[in-house]
């Protein structure tokens, strides 16, 4: 099998497309979730903690040349919203997914062995003695 026809049968399996599918749509989806962030979440909570903008805060590191070097924590606090409400809107759109997907009917179980059926005729038959 040459490498352009597997690679040809991996790219056309469901999953890969899927996963190109959810790729596009996060990307289309990551905007949404910086505005809610950044522009609606962080600002009462901000105002609920005394007025504090999470996006400025930061500690300043000296360094021997006079400049500061600043760590922003409040961006990473940001961050970690945007991804706490984005796995979030993941799972409640998964979980409304499912709900409207039909279940799948039960299996019927598999046939036992045939042994085991041997051995159960022999068993109701010493019973019964």
């Amino acid at each position: 099998m040459s490498i352009l026809s597997e690679f040809k049968e991996f790219a056309m399996r469901g999953n890969v497309i899927d996963l190109a599918v959810g790729v596009i749509i996060g990307a289309a989806f990551a905007p949404i979730v910086t505005t809610l962030v950044e522009n609606i979440i962080m600002p009462p909570i901000g105002y609920a903690l005394a007025g504090i903008d999470f996006s400025a805060l930061a500690i300043t590191l000296p360094t021997p040349t006079g400049d500061g070097v600043l760590i922003r924590y409040g961006l990473f606090m940001n961050a970690v919203f945007k991804f706490l409400i984005t796995a979030l809107a993941i799972f409640l759109l998964i979980r409304a997914i499912n709900k409207f997907q039909k279940p799948k009917a039960a299996e019927a179980p598999a046939a036992p062995p045939q042994s085991e059926v041997y051995l159960r005729e022999i068993r109701d038959a010493l019973v019964k003695k």
